[in-house]
């Protein structure tokens, strides 16, 4: 999931000035579709480990993401705030907190978030938001385990093929209408249908049927939901859990202004979510919405579990101004923050009110693979010069500068730590495989002569004094932050070293993910946080049709 402005989770980002399409540099992206397509269908879990692999080599091998560091998550809350918890997928609940004699907790968790209906979000700072004002059949508790949510729990059949989910009685949306499995079906259909336009639409891609006849049903009385998958899935309670894979309330959907045009044709599917007052189904609903600002949400009288929830409001300050957030929480206007100033960070480690914790993810940067910056040259000059600029950067110093709270230097998208889907770690537990170097697929201390030598093999004259002949200039775009602002000028020291010039460039934060998206860009910007402990989840997102597919790899 996209990394909002953690202030620790600094994504190293350029773009090239020149943007356009070239197909001849492009990498030929059918054989990693199939791969994919084979692991999500296979049964055997030792080769599908493999098989991961394999995509993992493929798509290192493209040099179009360029690794950083892998995150580990930061924030600051007062001594009054109890009972709130989080994931290690960056998601935090409030649900059972309590802020010590008041009934308010004022908080920060990132500024203008970019979508919050559930099945058009791909932000954290969304996700957060999601998790507070709607809910699935499944949910994380205190201790980071899945727990049951709007389902009491579930019978699997012998073949893993079939989850029939029970829903819990007196299901309610906070105005009042019944919430039933009849709910789910339409919601899961929603998200996977082409006017949707979900991003995270591929996540449905084990259920039979996907993506037009998905095999899901509820029972006529609405107190059960059936679920078949084309193939067995270890996570799939996880999914469930999931944000794009949660309810929403049909006739809000459907009657919001805009939704359709006047031929009845779906034009925005996100329409009923633009404005605070929506129909809403978790411990809290959102009752005010100043834009770019701050957000309230009030407690849902209706929330199946109301009478455990004892805040009677969020308070959210809307801010990527780390040094704003932080004077506010310094002056006690806020109770929590998710950002704090780079300047700030080694004076506050080991108080207190400053929290390191683990995440599942990685800081990264991104190139459209079909950028006019690489035209002329072929698929294998093109990944050169990306790898090129990938060993410039000094990934230890970044850590030790900026980041400050002991992150590991990356050596691959798919992060350290993360399970293979059989009982081990993916990057540990491989007697059969190793990679190119004992860092990984490069060595993590930065090399202008390797640099140097890939810029050469992407066909570039290189004078005597490892500088560039005919320079190129760069442009740094990242979203508002003094943090990034740091990472970019390290990066304009690292490449100056060949002689590419790098020029920085601020968007804010909703502005940026959609440029992003649409593939506006030559080079950006990116992190990426597991929505669950499997290394398909960052494998699968870079498919051709996948909506999170920014590198637009076969397009």
């Amino acid at each position: 999931m996209f990394k909002k402005l953690f202030t620790l989770a600094l994504v190293a980002v350029m773009a090239f000035s020149a943007v356009g399409a070239v197909a001849s540099s492009a990498p030929d992206w059918a054989e990693y579709d199939a791969l994919i397509a084979e692991i999500k269908s296979t049964t055997d879990f030792v080769n599908r480990e493999a098989l991961m692999h394999q995509a993992e080599d493929i798509l290192m091998g493209t040099g179009a993401l360029l690794p950083i560091y892998y995150y580990n998550d930061i924030f600051m809350a007062k001594p009054t705030l109890q009972g709130y918890y989080f994931n290690a997928f960056g998601t935090k609940f409030f649900d059972k907190a309590t802020n010590g004699d008041s009934t308010t907790l004022k908080l920060q968790v990132a500024s203008e978030p970019d979508k919050l209906d559930p099945a058009l979000n791909s932000s954290v700072d969304g996700a957060i938001l999601a998790a507070a004002s709607f809910g699935g059949l499944y949910t994380y508790n205190e201790q980071g385990e899945l727990a049951p949510n709007f389902a009491t729990g579930y019978e699997m059949s012998e073949d893993g093929l079939t989850y029939v989910f029970t829903m819990r009685d007196g299901l309610k949306w906070s105005n009042g209408d019944p919430l039933t499995a009849k709910d789910f079906e339409y919601s899961w259909k929603r998200a996977v249908a082409a006017e949707t336009a979900a991003d995270y639409s591929y996540m449905f891609g084990s259920i039979a049927g996907f993506p037009d006849a998905l095999d899901v049903t509820a029972s006529e009385d609405g107190k059960t939901f059936t679920v078949k998958l084309s193939a067995p899935v270890a996570y799939f309670l996880d999914l469930a859990a999931f944000p794009t894979f949660f309810a929403v309330h049909q006739a809000t959907v459907e009657n919001a202004k805009g939704y359709k045009d006047d031929a009845g044709k779906v034009v925005s599917p996100g329409a009923w979510a633009l404005e605070a007052g929506f129909v809403s189904s978790g411990a809290f609903m959102l009752q005010d919405w100043k834009h770019q600002e701050s957000m309230v949400y009030v407690k849902n009288p209706n929330y199946w579990d109301a009478e455990n929830v004892k805040l009677e409001r969020l308070e959210f300050m809307l801010s990527a101004d780390d040094v704003a957030v932080y004077t506010a929480y310094q002056a006690g206007d806020l109770d929590f923050i998710d950002t704090v100033p780079p300047d700030q960070i080694k004076g506050l480690l080991n108080t207190p009110e400053f929290f390191v914790v683990g995440q599942l993810g990685t800081y990264y940067g991104i190139f459209n693979v079909n950028s006019k910056v690489f035209e002329g040259m072929t698929v294998e000059q093109a990944a050169a010069l990306r790898k090129a600029v990938s060993r410039l950067i000094d990934r230890q110093y970044i850590v030790d500068s900026v980041a400050q709270t002991g992150q590991q230097p990356a050596n691959s998208f798919i992060p350290a730590g993360m399970l293979d889907g059989h009982g081990g770690v993916f990057k540990q537990s491989d007697a059969d495989f190793t990679y190119p170097t004992e860092d990984g697929y490069y060595p993590i201390a930065p090399s202008v002569e390797d640099a140097v030598a890939l810029l050469k093999e992407a066909g570039l004259e290189v004078g005597d004094d490892n500088m560039l002949k005919t320079p190129i200039t760069l442009t740094y775009i990242y979203n508002t932050s003094a943090a990034h602002a740091a990472i970019g000028e390290l990066l304009q020291q690292d490449l100056a070293q060949v002689g590419i010039e790098v020029k920085l460039e601020s968007l804010e934060w909703n502005v940026f993910l959609n440029e992003r998206k649409a593939g506006n860009f030559d080079f950006a910007r990116n992190g990426w946080i597991a929505d669950f402990n499997d290394p398909i989840n960052m494998l699968e997102m870079w498919t051709t049709d996948s909506g999170n597919n920014d590198a637009q790899f076969g397009r």
